[in-house]
């Protein structure tokens, strides 16, 4: 055992993937999106088995031998069972709205977390974990206050609103629910396009500030983040921030 446990390290070392038999079945929602695509990237060089959900999957052009395409509605639940049934990690990174309400409750990032709990929590133990990628807008950036109440709302598009106030009703919604392992990984509020470094580092509810009081990640480094956690489900029922 010891020395197979040592070959396992060694595999991760050398080569940055999972062994065959620590391989996850992921399945990723909104694997088209400039975060959703760096997330299906970073699984599958570490070995995984990932499924690209999207309602045009004709828009998904990469091949691997561990990837698969498929055609999917988060408001459809016979379509979301079917596809993250017998899975090990579900992730959502949508963003939308859905019809002309203007209600925040009308965010597809608020729908989604919805329909997929109310989808996982009746398998119980034998249902996939939830990895939410958040929204920024939900960080404190001073004690009891979240950046969305700081932002020019007058100068705000009004679905831009809509998407904000929705991943805020997504958390709240989160933290009630204690039959589905979840975790809500926020990003700062700047998304680069740097380099993947490995390198950040993980909070709560405060936002994240550099030295020089940023707040922000590259996109391939939040997908770090986000396989980590899935691979490691060290946040259960938690919210974590992710920033350098």
């Amino acid at each position: 055992m010891f020395r197979a446990a040592i070959a396992s390290l060694l595999f991760l070392l050398t080569t940055g993937a999972a062994p065959a038999g620590d391989a996850l079945d992921i399945v990723v929602y909104g694997a088209t999106g400039e975060v959703g695509s760096h997330i299906v990237q970073e699984a599958l060089e570490r070995g995984h088995r990932v499924t690209a959900v999207s309602r045009n999957p004709g828009k998904i052009t990469w091949r691997h031998d561990n990837l698969a395409v498929v055609k999917g509605d988060l408001l459809d639940k016979t379509s979301v069972t079917g596809i993250v049934a017998g899975k090990d990690v579900v992730i959502l990174s949508v963003r939308g709205v859905i019809g002309d309400s203007g209600l925040p409750e009308s965010a597809l990032q608020f729908l989604s977390a919805e329909m997929l709990v109310d989808v996982l929590y009746r398998w119980g133990d034998d249902a996939p974990r939830l990895l939410h990628v958040g929204g920024s807008g939900s960080l404190e950036v001073e004690p009891g206050i979240m950046y969305a109440a700081k932002l020019p709302t007058i100068l705000l598009p009004r679905k831009l609103e809509i998407e904000i106030v929705g991943q805020i009703l997504a958390l709240e919604f989160y933290r009630k629910v204690d039959d589905v392992d979840w975790t809500y990984v926020t990003p700062p509020k700047n998304f680069t396009n740097g380099r993947r470094t490995g390198e950040f580092r993980i909070g709560g509810d405060e936002a994240l500030r550099d030295r020089w009081g940023r707040t922000r990640v590259s996109r391939a480094d939040f997908a770090v983040a986000i396989i980590d956690e899935a691979e490691q489900a060290r946040y259960s029922r938690q919210r974590i921030s992710v920033a350098y």
